[in-house]
């Protein structure tokens, strides 16, 4: 979880997600959405596959990206288990 609370921490990985919730999409597409290098992306991409916060699947000559929902809904949950309990020393 470590991972996933760093790679989140960057405003253009938490933008690379929020792109691959429309649609999956390769790297060239992801890169064509920001002002910076290649390069730049995929370590962006790099940081987030590690994180399991994305999954890369190799099609035909592109690789596509999208969203590993589980990890996010083990952070939410985990989030929420603040919200859970006992209220009494509110």
């Amino acid at each position: 979880m470590k991972e996933a609370f760093k790679a989140l921490a960057d405003p253009t990985r938490r933008k690379i997600l929020d792109l691959l919730k429309g649609k999956d999409l390769t790297a060239g597409e992801i890169a064509d959405q920001f002002d910076m290098s290649k390069p730049s992306i995929s370590q962006h991409l790099k940081i987030l596959k590690a994180a399991d916060l994305i999954e890369a699947e190799k099609q035909g000559q592109y690789i596509s990206y999208h969203l590993n929902t589980t990890v996010f809904q083990e952070l939410i949950s985990w989030a929420m288990s603040f919200t859970k309990g006992d209220d009494t020393n509110a």
